[in-house]
């Protein structure tokens, strides 16, 4: 079973720059998308093969996320159930029948950490779904989490410690979120790894350069760890500031 999650920052101009093509050579039977910054009936894309589900948020040309996916789920719902935290278009899920499928476009807490409340509350609702999820079946979750997790997720973790996606509150609450019963794939199955890395800053030459910050993440129940066999990041795909991450699952062991 293989998945995908993608950031594609604008879908439609991701369209441009070879996103039909990338989704036929990636062929997975799941692809998620998060900041796909659409309305409903702003766009029709043919994907023969793949049933399609959209989230937009209220704001126009704002967040947005997305599943296609060959599997025909068993129910279908949206956001974290907290009416205020779920305009934005940002949680999709699937219920398939041996897991569930999440994606997820975190909040950025913005420069200066203006919207760190904000943040803070998304990430124990977010926590708090998973967790009731889990409680179900296993889970598998992705998306832009919108977090470093340790000093070996960025170039820079020196000058950006306390910065947006760096600051001791998200990375707190990402261990929070592994504690409660989730494994990181790709430091699951790349625990050493450096220089691996998911968004770049459009600025500085940030990709030329590999100054990068890894954000994007598959999740996974720890009941279900052992069926991982590989969660690798397509750092030669281009078409956004950030590039796709995958998951290759052992069915059976689901």
């Amino acid at each position: 079973m293989r998945l995908i999650s993608w950031n594609v920052n604008g879908l439609r101009a991701c369209l441009q720059k070879d996103f039909l093509p990338t989704f036929q050579a990636l062929d997975a039977d799941c692809f998620c998308l998060q900041e796909t910054k659409l309305q409903a009936g702003q766009l029709e894309l043919e994907l023969p093969g793949y049933r399609q589900y959209w989230s937009y948020a209220e704001k126009k040309g704002y967040s947005g996320t997305a599943i296609f996916t060959r599997r025909e789920p068993l129910s279908v719902s949206y956001g974290v159930g907290v009416p205020e935290l779920d305009r934005e278009g940002r949680v999709i899920v699937l219920e398939l029948e041996k897991c569930f499928l999440v994606t997820c476009y975190t909040p950025n807490a913005q420069e200066g950490l203006k919207r760190i409340d904000h943040r803070m509350a998304w990430d124990d609702a977010f926590r708090a779904r998973l967790q009731a999820l889990d409680a179900v079946k296993p889970v598998v979750a992705c998306g832009d989490l919108n977090v470093a997790h340790q000093e070996i997720d960025l170039k820079n973790p020196g000058p950006n410690r306390g910065n947006a996606g760096f600051s001791d509150q998200e990375r707190g609450k990402f261990t929070e979120l592994l504690a409660a019963g989730f494994t990181d794939t790709f430091r699951y199955k790349n625990p050493d790894a450096v220089g691996a890395y998911s968004w770049w800053s459009y600025r500085f030459n940030a990709r030329k350069n590999n100054a990068g910050w890894r954000i994007d993440y598959f999740l996974v129940s720890d009941q279900i760890r052992g069926a991982v066999t590989a969660a690798p990041i397509y750092s030669e795909i281009y078409g956004s500031d950030h590039c796709p991450v995958g998951l290759e699952l052992k069915e059976e062991l689901l």
